[in-house]
């Protein structure tokens, strides 16, 4: 079994602005950094044994951070891109609903192009990693569309660095198995 960790990049001043980035390239602001170094101690003790991002540079950047302590190199990969969202990309919503009243959006992937997308490049790197735990940095509607393909579970919204684990076995993606509980264990945890 592989144990793909998916984590969401920090944050940018388009998020902060609330504008639909997609394949725009907007860097980490200030406040996504101090979220990727914080993720970075909070995974500090994980062992990794591959690093892959999207090749977007506030994922790259995020990766970057986050492995570091960890000293493995980190490969970027555009199959992990966002969705491509075509001309909504750099709109807030109020402007996509005022330029798209309809709704629709013409140009970019559609829903189903992007989950096969990455779910291709997430299976190809399981595959290339058989036993290992693996870090793949993205983006929050990657990390929906993957999660949709394995659970009914709503998974929205997607936090800044935010992080949801995932296994590869029987040559398939899935939710964790359940954990057997100690009774003298933790509670929480």
């Amino acid at each position: 079994m592989t144990t793909i960790l998916l984590a969401r990049h920090g944050e940018t001043d388009w998020n902060r602005d609330g504008i639909w980035q997609g394949w725009a390239d907007p860097p980490l602001n200030d406040t996504g950094r101090a979220q990727a170094r914080e993720l970075a101690e909070q995974l500090r003790t994980t062992p990794f044994d591959a690093v892959y991002s999207s090749d977007l540079r506030r994922a790259h950047e995020t990766a970057l951070i986050v492995a570091e302590p960890h000293e493995v190199p980190i490969v970027a990969d555009p199959g992990l891109r966002e969705i491509d969202i075509g001309p909504w990309s750099g709109l807030t919503r109020a402007e996509i609903e005022e330029r798209f009243p309809d709704g629709k959006r013409p140009g970019g992937e559609t829903r189903e192009q992007h989950a096969t997308r990455v779910l291709e490049a997430v299976e190809r790197i399981a595959r290339e990693h058989p036993g290992e735990r693996i870090l793949l940095v993205t983006h929050g509607g990657t990390m929906r569309a993957l999660h949709g393909h394995v659970s009914d579970d709503p998974v929205h919204p997607v936090h800044n660095c935010s992080v949801l684990e995932l296994h590869f076995r029987d040559d398939r993606l899935a939710t964790p198995a359940p954990r057997k509980r100690d009774a003298d264990a933790d509670p929480i945890g």
